[in-house]
């Protein structure tokens, strides 16, 4: 029965009714201990014995409690007196935005304003692992003094707690109430997962956000119809409601933003609430009018390309999301006046839940591109949208739902709109570009970027496979010159870590990167594995500079290109020149810890080895874990005389991981030969615990040569030099290799190999 006015509970005396909802009858009561007002949700003695009720209201009690947001209801306390559970609340006075919608329709500015501060509050319910399940006008409450605060977790899932049945739960009504024994929810808000009967996640909020935005600023429900099974019936099947042809004078940014949220496909949504917040923020900073008026809109000269993601989460599917996102960097990545950043530096981000503007921000860019990639059998559907950093706008979008034999024009059509929203001066050239290296073929497109997905796990087994992938590609279209880059750098890779012999990987890849020049002369991908082979393998240093050259004049903000350029410049002995190139790489690509590795390997040949660890440093702290940076921090602390540090920093380095599945095989270089020269004892224990290692006899050299075993560390290099190891490149300026250079024989290598002592060619 109903609490009378005086009566307690607890510490609390109620002081009047304010009404009852399906989980309880909520009274206005007094704590006589605080002198304050509450509000007391109290579970109704009908109900009290029903432990799956008594179960949610707990629920939702330990849901609040959890939270502490401006924009969620407070709880104060739990309590039980007698048989009766409540839960004191803070109590609010206004309206629900259901009572307000009943009298007045806001503006769609208000709506935004509204929309913004659920999304806030929800955003913290997240982030808490609560999904709230029943958003709709009645759950969301505005204050009078202009505060919004979202109500009833009674329905809301939270992964860390036990989790309420879902299958003995509550089923919607028309009317907004619940009844036992359905599936969660509010007709006409609740998502088609919810109605399908599927577990409900972040993107089934933003549904229901979708739904209550659009029926503040239109006063229309976004589905509407006779019966409930009508109202599912449109959920389900009819498209999103436009909201600009209900209100003409929204913005289309809004428009697109709700219809966004109403995406049937869960994965095509906003991933998080964040997200949410962010692009409604940008439609009401725009609607308020901008901050500085000054004509045309400059150039954004720096973008990142974020990983699309896999909006369906199907692993079979994740080459299509990776491969069009590295297409898109590619094309990108030709032009000129435009700064891209590296696949390495934005798929650090894949799979995380992310902000893309902080993370714009973070890599220093003008503009971010952030989207998502749906693949179901020959369907495709991609949403990708470009957002200006300097204000959080969206300069564009578009929803493609297309064939996957449509993937090249949709690709063409997205580099395309990024460089004319940018407002990029391009040259026909430049435009041509964009789809250089191409295919017409659907089959050869899709094995191309299976091949591109199993090259970049960067195993041994995952670059073969990538190898097989890449030739299927070309026997579906001989002509498809991006199958044979990948080729090209798949055996460059395999050949300089000696996974399989270099004799037999650097011609392939050195073909293949001809090859692909054959079918596209102008295309720059082509020349830099071209340039590897004929750098390491071929020791052709002037035809490896001209290729690296003309990829830097084809692709001048490359930052692959200036490292591969710094690197030659290096083993050439131009060492100045080569860390000018490297410091405007990392201005490319600041967050690539090759690029901060590779120039602390250039100061470490050129003896500077306190400035060298510095700048490997630098690498550690973008990836705790790198291998590169770990050897050129051991091999010059043991120049340094620095052993302990040494022998810890080439432990470290010779260890595969799961991010870096290549061991450093430098560092196993390093580990047996400058740690060895402790003493002869450390070097023949050394020798003897790699003696079952695979390893190019270049770097087994300097173990011999500490042994002070000069004549078996010559017969290594000598078959080093018939072996055409990669190592050789490095003969001219291998620290490592410092106590064989008075010997007339050192000299003769070095003569051999080309590259005249260290110096210039």
């Amino acid at each position: 029965m109903p609490l009378a006015s005086g009566s307690h509970l607890g510490p609390y005396e109620i002081l009047s009714s304010l009404g009852e909802g399906g989980m309880g009858e909520v009274y206005r009561a007094r704590d006589l201990r605080l002198g304050r007002e509450v509000a007391i949700k109290v579970l109704p003695d009908r109900l009290a014995s029903d432990a799956d009720l008594v179960r949610r209201f707990e629920q939702e009690a330990r849901a609040v409690a959890a939270l502490s947001h401006p924009n969620v209801l407070t709880l104060f306390d739990l309590g039980r007196e007698r048989d009766r559970l409540y839960a004191v609340l803070e109590l609010l006075e206004g309206e629900t935005l259901r009572t307000r919608l009943a009298y007045s329709a806001p503006s769609w500015a208000k709506a935004v304003e509204i929309a913004i501060a659920v999304a806030e509050g929800l955003s913290a319910a997240h982030s808490r692992g609560i999904i709230h399940r029943d958003l709709k006008p009645e759950n969301i409450f505005l204050t009078s003094d202009g505060r919004v605060k979202i109500l009833d977790f009674g329905l809301a899932r939270w992964e860390s707690s036990l989790p309420v049945s879902e299958d003995a739960t509550s089923a919607p009504t028309a009317a907004g109430g619940t009844q036992p024994g359905w599936t969660m929810g509010t007709i006409g808000y609740m998502s088609p997962e919810q109605i399908h009967g599927d577990k409900a996640e972040v993107p089934s909020d933003l549904f229901s956000l979708g739904c209550v935005l659009y029926e503040v600023a239109t006063g229309k429900r976004a589905f509407a119809g006779r019966t409930s099974a009508e109202i599912m019936a449109a959920v389900l099947r009819d498209p999103a409601p436009e909201l600009s042809a209900a209100d003409p004078e929204a913005p289309p940014e809004l428009s697109r933003i709700v219809a966004h949220c109403l995406e049937k496909q869960p994965g095509l949504r906003f991933q998080s609430a964040r997200d949410l917040v962010f692009a409604l923020r940008a439609v009401a900073s725009a609607a308020a009018g901008p901050k500085i008026s000054s004509g045309r809109r400059r150039a954004i000269e720096s973008i990142a390309v974020l990983p699309l993601a896999n909006a369906g989460r199907d692993a079979e599917a994740e080459y299509l999301s990776d491969g069009i996102t590295e297409t898109i960097i590619s094309r990108l990545s030709r032009l000129s006046g435009l700064r891209v950043m590296s696949r390495s530096s934005v798929f650090r981000y894949k799979g995380a839940d992310i902000d893309p503007i902080a993370v714009g921000h973070e890599l220093n860019v003008g503009a971010v591109v952030s989207g998502r990639v749906l693949h179901r059998g020959d369907d495709l559907v991609i949403r990708v949208e470009l957002v200006d950093l300097s204000d959080g706008s969206q300069l564009w979008g578009e929803h493609y739902n297309r064939k996957m034999a449509d993937v090249f024009a949709i690709e063409n059509e997205i580099a395309t709109q990024i460089s004319e929203n940018l407002r990029l001066k391009l040259t026909g050239e430049e435009k041509r570009s964009l789809t250089r290296g191409a295919t017409q073929s659907a089959e050869a497109y899709r094995l191309y970027l299976q091949g591109l997905f199993y090259w970049n796990k960067r195993t041994g087994d995952g670059i073969r496979k990538g190898i097989e992938y890449f030739r299927r590609a070309i026997d579906a279209d001989p002509a498809y010159a991006g199958a044979y880059v990948g080729i090209a750098h798949s055996y460059g890779v395999l050949g300089f870590h000696a996974i399989e012999p270099p004799g037999e990987t650097f011609p392939k890849a050195r073909a293949a990167a001809r090859r692909a020049l054959e079918i596209d002369p102008t295309l720059a991908e082509a020349r830099a594995p071209l340039a590897y082979a004929l750098f390491y393998y071929d020791w052709n240093w002037p035809e490896a500079q001209r290729e690296i050259h003309r990829c830097l004049e084809e692709a001048p903000t490359d930052a692959t290109a200036h490292n591969y350029y710094a690197n030659f410049l290096s083993v050439v002995g131009r060492f100045d020149e080569s860390l000018s190139i490297w410091r405007r790489a990392q201005e490319l690509d600041p967050l690539a810890p090759i690029i901060r590795a590779a120039s602390g390997w250039s100061l470490l040949v050129a003896r500077r080895y306190e400035e060298a660890i510095r700048e490997a440093e630098k690498a550690l702290e973008m990836d705790p874990t790198f291998p590169v940076a770990l050897g050129v921090i051991g091999l010059a602390s043991s120049n340094l005389s620095w052993h302990d540090s040494a022998i810890l920093a080439l432990q470290k380095a010779i260890e595969p991981s799961e991010q870096h599945p290549l061991p450093c095989r430098p560092g196993i270089r390093l580990r047996e030969g400058w740690q060895t020269r402790r003493s002869p004892g450390d070097a023949r224990r050394a020798r003897e615990a790699l003696r079952d290692t695979v390893l190019s006899p270049y770097f087994l050299a300097p173990a011999r040569a500490a042994l002070g075993e000069i004549d078996g560390a010559f017969s290594l290099l000598e078959q080093a030099y018939a072996e055409r190891s990669n190592g050789m490149a490095y003969l001219g300026i291998d620290p490592n290799l410092d106590d064989l250079r008075p010997d007339p024989r050192f000299a003769d290598l070095v003569r051999r190999v080309g590259l005249e002592g260290g110096k210039d060619t």
